[in-house]
């Protein structure tokens, strides 16, 4: 048998990483969670607040998306993940969810003194970078497709609400 470095069945330190807990991802349960804190601090704040796109299929992929792309964040299905073909994806991976994840905070700070369309489609395109960028660095298809879908899906409702908001300030023309 050949030792080319690798810890167990083949697998690199990073992917073994991955595999104790075969069938739970904790640095993506704590990556999740750490999305959903300032949507948590923002749902209370805005208490009853609508949503005003009323396509019914891009309000249903988003929540398809979104909880699609948490579950997969968290739990390893034996389907489709290959796990870091090398350690570079796995820089990138740690490195890319730091990035993004430090951003997201930042922009929700920002949005949370001065709310405006830019920050709120920054806050609606990093989510979705987020899991498609998880999907790629791990071969993970099934998160990647579901990361597309959500992110097609927010940005569309998110700029949907905008107009209606819009709309709903003009008045009937």
């Amino acid at each position: 048998m050949i030792n080319n470095g690798s810890i167990i069945g083949g697998a690199d330190a990073p992917t073994y990483l991955f595999l104790v807990f075969s069938w739970l991802n904790l640095i993506g349960l704590i990556i999740v969670v750490l999305m959903l804190i300032p949507n948590m601090v923002y749902a209370f704040r805005k208490k009853g607040q609508a949503n005003r796109c009323r396509n019914k299929l891009m309000n249903i992929l988003e929540q398809v998306g979104r909880y699609g792309c948490m579950f997969l964040m968290i739990f390893n299905l034996g389907i489709t993940e290959r796990g870091f073909a090398s350690k570079g994806l796995f820089i990138a991976y740690l490195f890319g969810n730091t990035v993004l994840l430090l951003s997201y905070w930042i922009i929700w700070a920002l949005f949370f003194r001065k709310a405006d369309y830019p920050k709120q489609i920054a806050l609606a395109v990093i989510p979705a970078m987020i899991f498609i960028l998880n999907g790629v660095t791990m071969m993970y298809l099934l998160l990647a497709v579901f990361g597309v879908i959500f992110g097609v899906a927010h940005i569309y409702v998110t700029r949907e609400n905008r107009v209606c908001a819009e709309s709903e300030v003009r008045g009937p023309v």
